[in-house]
């Protein structure tokens, strides 16, 4: 695979916020605020981190990246049509009818995508199966699951963290969008999460932190996260609608596709950057 440079992948990064601005405006629904959060880290794991190869999208000895909090997809869509996945005009066909690129992702029906989602809180129960099936099968793929510090109100993702620690999986790596905002508002309203990195320890996971928008530093903890001998932790602290000032750190854009307009401002600012 090329080896990116730092400049390059901030460019690939910003054209997939482009990506994301036209899929759900076209679309008229979707969730950009998320996705747009979590575009860099996206772009540094399939430009830089996974070991993957988009000409063989079901090769064995592939790492397996996990989106437990499906409503960002089209973060994963952009990232794997930019990747060569597939060709980047599907992108227009966004959430439309008989369209592989569903709301929430579907296994079976877009290349690269791994798993189905849509109810929250059970994509860390995917990747420990994956990766504890890795350590049964003698396989050395790596799994990195993408999770939100929303659904960490869920029971299930407790269950799952220590069934990880029980395991010893250090094959598994969970990267948690910490934007601080769900549907509903803000986090520490709805249900606050209190000390994840204390939480998780005590759970026996190795805790790495990082900027989610410095790719530098992104590079910097995902490779120091692929040698741990424990399960790891990343809690990447996002701004939801990164790139897009009218968009940072609002939670009506959690779910809320922009118009016309809307989208006219967004790109001219994203373009600014490119």
């Amino acid at each position: 695979m090329k080896d990116y440079s730092l400049s390059e992948l901030k460019n690939i990064a910003n054209l997939v916020r482009q990506d994301i601005i036209r899929m759900t405006t076209a679309a008229g629904s979707g969730h950009p605020g998320g996705s747009l959060g979590m575009a860099d880290i996206f772009t540094a794991l399939y430009f830089k981190i996974l070991n993957h190869n988009h000409e063989l999208p079901h090769w064995q000895d592939r790492d397996r990246l996990i989106l437990s909090n499906g409503h960002i997809c089209p973060v994963l869509y952009a990232t794997l049509a930019e990747r060569g996945y597939f060709a980047l005009h599907l992108l227009k066909k966004f959430r439309q009818l008989n369209s592989p690129l569903q709301g929430h992702p579907h296994q079976h029906s877009l290349a690269g995508v791994e798993n189905s989602s849509g109810p929250l809180g059970q994509g860390l129960s995917m990747a420990c199966g994956l990766a504890l099936g890795a350590k049964l099968n003698k396989q050395n793929y790596q799994v990195f699951a993408i999770t939100s510090d929303g659904e960490h109100n869920e029971g299930q993702t407790w269950e799952a963290v220590m069934l990880t620690n029980k395991y010893k999986l250090n094959n598994l790596i969970n990267i948690i969008d910490l934007n601080g905002i769900q549907i509903d508002g803000y986090t520490k309203n709805i249900m606050p999460l209190d000390d994840l990195k204390e939480k998780y320890k005590s759970f026996g996971w190795k805790v790495l932190t990082c900027d989610g928008h410095n790719m530098k530093d992104i590079i910097k903890t995902l490779t120091k996260a692929k040698t741990s001998k424990q399960p790891v932790v990343i809690l990447a602290k996002t701004i939801l609608g990164k790139g897009v000032s009218f968009m940072e750190n609002n939670f009506s854009w959690h779910g809320k596709a922009p118009n016309k307009q809307e989208a006219e401002k967004a790109l001219n600012e994203l373009k600014k950057y490119a």
